[in-house]
């Protein structure tokens, strides 16, 4: 492409049509033509390549923060002047003051929900932030853009981040890519990269010590019920499950593994399956949270088994779920509130400092603890 380069300074990343003045400055297509041939339009990663450094650093560049050096800083521009590189204007919200953060999620557990809007309401209202609440779907393919596009609407400072658009490649590399700030509530033993502060929760520790609690009190005949794949809490919590029961030497047979979503309905509909007449019924149900529990309670009481002498039953997380059901559920208890507080100050203190710390970025673990209820006791006898 010919003509005076788009950019010369920071302040030129502003998106366009306008006039500066070294020139006009236009916005970029998304499909360009070079030499009659059809082209992409240059990303960030474009930018870092040219640049021979992390496209954390060209994002730290872009948004005007003091930890890079001036010869890399030089470096980086040099890049962006040679590919016409524009970034995207959801950035532009996030460079000035701002006193808002979003909360964006697709769960269908509405528990799960409201405790994690209490706990980010609570530390916005601490440090006077106001909340802008976004559910969406992440299966749509425009995910990113329609997060991009709320982010310009509202102009907020940053986003908190749940399973499964935390979990989501693509979402994460725009928002790195776009300069956005977020904190990720993310399943594991440890941050999956540094590309942002995250919560993380050890479920598959968790489920392990469920599962050990059930072949403690003498169970060897345990079903397992999923939740939605997407969410990797379900596949890490069936690890934890698997690696109890290997511990102890006892096979898990491929129909007690039921996948299945984190829902009521479906904890229903998987253990009448279970409990048909004519199939043989496990003598326990590890459930991945409390609403497939809730689900198999009732299941159960319909068909006549009775919870714990004929059936002993386990959730996850600890919801209202746990202690209304009858009898209420052993379970793994998850400071849900807790969790998404945490991840609020997190995030809030990455957007008051101007600056982003060199290193991992900060993150914190939580450990869900068993909490022994009324619906676990030893199998009957043979």
């Amino acid at each position: 492409m010919h003509g005076a380069s788009l950019f010369t300074s920071p302040d030129d990343l502003e998106w366009a049509p306008r006039v500066h003045r070294y020139g006009v400055v236009q916005k970029l297509p998304e499909k360009m033509l070079l030499h009659g041939q059809q082209i992409m339009k240059p990303t960030i990663k474009d930018v870092a390549k040219l640049a021979n450094v992390s496209f954390k650093t060209v994002s730290r560049v872009i948004n005007e923060e003091s930890a890079v050096g001036k010869k890399t800083r030089d470096k980086v521009w040099a890049a962006i002047r040679e590919l016409n590189y524009s970034p995207n204007r959801a950035a532009r919200g996030l460079r000035g003051t701002t006193s808002s953060i979003a909360f964006i999620y697709d769960n269908p557990n509405s528990n799960y929900v409201i405790a994690m809007q209490h706990g980010i309401l609570g530390e916005c209202r601490k440090q006077g932030y106001e909340l802008v609440i976004h559910p969406c779907d992440s299966s749509r393919k425009d995910l990113v853009e329609e997060a991009l596009e709320m982010i310009e609407r509202s102009q907020v400072g940053g986003l908190v981040l749940t399973p499964p658009i935390s979990e989501n490649d693509e979402v994460v590399d725009a928002f790195v890519e776009h300069g956005i700030r977020f904190v990720r509530i993310v399943s594991g033993s440890q941050p999956p990269d540094d590309r942002s502060s995250c919560i993380f929760i050890d479920d598959r520790q968790a489920a392990f010590e469920e599962t050990r609690h059930l072949i403690d009190l003498g169970h060897s005949d345990i079903a397992f019920l999923g939740g939605d794949e997407e969410h990797a809490s379900s596949g890490e919590r069936l690890k934890g499950f698997q690696l109890a029961m290997q511990e102890y030497g006892l096979s898990v047979e491929p129909e007690r593994i039921l996948p299945g979503q984190y829902s009521f309905e479906s904890g229903v509909e998987r253990t009448r399956r279970l409990l048909r007449p004519g199939n043989k019924p496990p003598t326990a149900i590890f459930a991945c949270n409390d609403e497939i529990a809730a689900g198999a309670l009732f299941a159960a009481r319909i068909q006549g088994v009775d919870v714990p002498r004929d059936l002993s039953i386990v959730g996850f997380e600890d919801s209202p779920f746990s202690r209304q059901s009858w009898p209420n559920l052993t379970t793994a208890r998850q400071p849900t509130s807790t969790i998404a507080s945490r991840a609020a100050a997190l995030l809030i203190d990455t957007i008051k400092r101007k600056d982003r710390l060199e290193g991992p970025a900060p993150s914190e673990g939580f450990l869900p603890h068993l909490v022994v209820r009324d619906s676990t006791c030893p199998p009957p006898r043979p």
